[in-house]
């Protein structure tokens, strides 16, 4: 679609308003609102702009100033993707949405944006005639709505009236609670191209996993990135909150996104995770080798908070190593059983509470160094990843932002501003919630010490 078949589309539409959205460092939807008319001439005169910092906002909303991006705050021009038209229809006016991209006055990308760091580890791929092929699954819990930050969550109310108890997993009576709220969200998923897959119970109070169909790593990531923004405007309309936090329960299993992952020849469309006799090709095991030896460096991409640390705690449904296992879901990089035209690894290692953009492109980048250098990984892992503490993963954000921040492999693919942004950014988290009275300090040592 050019910029005058949108103008007809708008009309045929009635669209009112237009929302250009922005994908910051943590996720959030960041951008700005106007008239279709204006969009219409700002993109034609490319008038469109936002400044740079959109890019430095912490979880916090604090902007973060480095030696990249200074308080002159410069505008960026910004470009929508029109291949990314939705209509948000929860809101009163006719709107049409876009996730943009972000460029400097001189036509470069801005390689600070999440989307273009995805978009250029899928071009490493693209120069040696691949294309990675990427299967999310997402877990959030549904909590009862809460004005008291202090105070642990809880889960709410179902249709029945009753409040869930006790573990639930895979029960279809569970969901069937909360029907209404489901169908709106697959109904709103249609409308924005969302192409979501099965929907079941997971094992914590009211947590659910929802599947999507593997494609195309960055439309697969817009995909995710739309799912969590529309999920919780549903689960607002529907009297609850939805949240993606990676550990809301001290007692209950974390929320993950499994990152699925295969890689398949252009010309030919064939998977080289496999050959013709279904046995696991060097590429594959040079991917999972580079997944193995360079994922500590990319952990605050993929466990971006303090919380998300607290997700890794063995039994508890989450991996606790990089080890990598067949049909085995208790280590960090599991190989489905599946055909050859399937083969695949699934990271199990990234939280739900990630930027889907970042933690897609860390995912494909470790493999990707893995295969350009020949990495070989450990022994498959026989046996229960849980005992086994052995190639442990980074035990808090501090540690894993330090990695980052050494990683001279990561450095020179994603560049200097990114790494040195996206840490200062991390660190002022880190340094804000260490700052926190939190309600540990206040039973144990408020009249204790």
């Amino acid at each position: 679609m050019n910029i005058d078949q949108l103008a007809e589309w708008f009309q045929q539409q009635r669209i009112v308003e237009v929302t250009c959205l922005v994908p910051d460092l943590t996720g959030i939807a960041r951008g700005k609102s106007m008239t279709a008319a204006l969009f219409l001439d700002g993109v034609k005169n490319e008038q469109l702009r936002i400044p740079e910092i959109v890019y430095t906002i912490n979880v916090q909303g604090e902007v973060v100033y480095n030696d990249h991006v200074s308080r002159t705050e410069r505008d960026l021009v910004l470009k929508p993707d029109l291949s990314t038209l939705h209509l948000v229809d929860w809101n009163a006016d006719p709107t049409a949405c876009f996730i943009c991209d972000t460029y400097t006055d001189k036509g470069n990308p801005f390689d600070l944006a999440p989307r273009q760091i995805l978009k250029n580890v899928v071009g490493l791929f693209e120069k040696k005639g691949l294309k990675p092929i990427v299967g999310p699954e997402i877990e959030f819990y549904l909590i009862a709505k809460f004005d008291d930050v202090i105070l642990e969550p809880k889960a709410p109310d179902g249709r029945s009236g009753l409040r869930e108890f006790g573990q639930h997993i895979y029960s279809l009576d569970a969901v069937d609670e909360f029907d209404g709220l489901f169908e709106e969200i697959y109904h709103h998923c249609e409308k924005q191209g969302i192409k979501l897959d099965t929907l079941i119970h997971e094992d914590g109070l009211c947590q659910f996993e929802v599947n999507l169909r593997h494609g195309d790593a960055t439309d697969v990531a817009d995909q995710l990135y739309l799912f969590k923004r529309l999920a919780r405007q549903v689960a607002q309309r529907h009297g609850v909150f939805v949240t993606f936090m990676a550990k809301p329960y001290s007692e209950e299993s974390g929320s993950s996104i499994h990152l699925h992952q295969s890689v398949v020849d252009i010309t030919t469309g064939t998977n080289i995770f496999s050959d013709d006799d279904g046995n696991d090709t060097e590429e594959f095991q040079h991917y999972i080798g580079g997944l193995q030896h360079h994922l500590s460096a990319v952990m605050p991409l993929l466990a971006p908070y303090t919380n998300s640390y607290n997700r890794f705690e063995a039994y508890m449904s989450a991996p606790t190593n990089t080890h990598w296992s067949r049909e085995n879901r208790t280590v960090g990089f599991r190989v489905p059983e599946s055909s050859r035209h399937a083969r695949r690894v699934e990271n199990r290692i990234a939280g739900a509470d990630v930027n889907p953009y970042l933690a897609i492109a860390a995912s494909l980048l470790c493999g990707y160094i893995g295969m350009v250098e020949k990495t070989a990984p450990r022994p498959e892992f026989v046996g229960e990843g849980f005992e086994e503490r052995g190639q442990a993963l980074p035990e808090s954000l501090a540690e894993a932002v330090d990695n980052l921040e050494a990683s001279t492999a990561i450095r020179k693919v994603l560049g200097d501003a990114f790494v040195d942004t996206y840490v200062a950014v991390k660190r002022s988290e880190y340094n804000a919630r260490s700052r926190v009275l939190n309600p540990w300090d206040i039973r144990y040592l408020m009249v204790n010490v």
